[in-house]
């Protein structure tokens, strides 16, 4: 693997493993336990009362990515968290890592849950995952938010796209030294299987995919937030919008042709740390909770 995808990886591993370590002591204890889906045993945490939310982390992470921001999201949201295939205390077992199925599963999981209808926010790998859930799976998703996640693998830059390639088991003893390697074995059921975990996640990486047409089935409202520096080309952040009916027109003074859907660019973010920044939740909290703080010119000037 060349140098430069092992300063992303480690450098993204590296801010992960501080800001779990520096945070996730503050937590209140979860609910926790295991669901079957589709021949895998998922484990999950629940915390916090309200609203059911289902937060999903991204590749190579695990549920703790989100614990510097969680206690913003307990406070007043029921927040359900699951392990992805093959990450954190689920075991990867024998079958591909495939978006479409992990859609699958997140249903299977809610409904053995209780779970009718969610709100639902996904980064990166989680982001696709929440992706596939809504658009295999609407009447069960209320309110969608999709962090640093694109529609098709040409989002991305290119260089990223020639890095994620070369992801595969053959970099696994050179990860050993790394906050990643370390926490993922802390945790796995089978922590020999950190090799065939890159590589599965290779694999998923190397697929070519085109999600356009699915963008139109969204018929939830969706909200797209990217950091102002991330992975995915500003192009394609826009065409996302665009593909969701948004930025096609003026909103009108009374925002009375303003899409229902939402674009968030969030300023001094990249794609290795947008997902434990608290600017994530004082952007997504608000869409997901259904509020809008802005007014119409004429509330404005009511007296």
């Amino acid at each position: 693997m060349k140098l430069s995808s092992m300063k992303t990886l480690r450098a993204f591993a590296a801010v992960a493993a501080l800001t779990i370590a520096a945070f996730s002591a503050q937590a209140e204890a979860p609910k926790s336990g295991y669901v079957k889906a589709n021949g895998l045993k998922y484990y999950y945490e629940v915390s916090g009362k309200g609203e059911p939310l289902l937060l999903l982390h991204g590749g190579l992470g695990s549920i703790d990515m989100y614990k510097p921001i969680l206690p913003a999201f307990t406070e007043h949201r029921q927040v359900i968290a699951v392990d992805l295939q093959g990450h954190g205390h689920t075991a990867l077992g024998t079958r591909k890592i495939s978006l479409p199925d992990l859609g699958d599963d997140m249903a299977t999981i809610l409904k053995e849950l209780g779970v009718q209808n969610v709100d639902v926010l996904g980064y990166s790998f989680g982001g696709g995952v929440a992706f596939r859930l809504a658009v295999q799976h609407p009447q069960m998703v209320r309110r969608l938010a999709l962090v640093s996640a694109g529609f098709a693998s040409e989002g991305f830059y290119p260089e990223m796209r020639e890095m994620q390639k070369q992801v595969g088991a053959a970099m696994a003893e050179q990860m050993k030294p790394t906050p990643m390697y370390q926490s993922y074995v802390a945790v796995a059921p089978k922590p020999e299987e950190f090799p065939r975990l890159l590589q599965a996640m290779g694999d998923l990486m190397r697929e070519q995919y085109d999600y356009s047409a699915d963008v139109k089935k969204l018929t939830m409202p969706t909200m797209l937030i990217f950091g102002d520096s991330d992975m995915y080309r500003p192009e394609h952040i826009v065409e996302f919008y665009k593909l969701l009916g948004g930025g096609l027109r003026d909103a009108g003074w009374n925002r009375e042709t303003m899409s229902k859907n939402r674009l968030a660019i969030i300023p001094d973010q990249t794609h290795y740390d947008i997902f434990f920044s608290p600017k994530l939740v004082a952007t997504a909290l608000p869409f997901l909770d259904g509020v809008s703080g802005s007014k119409t010119w004429a509330e404005m000037t009511q007296p």
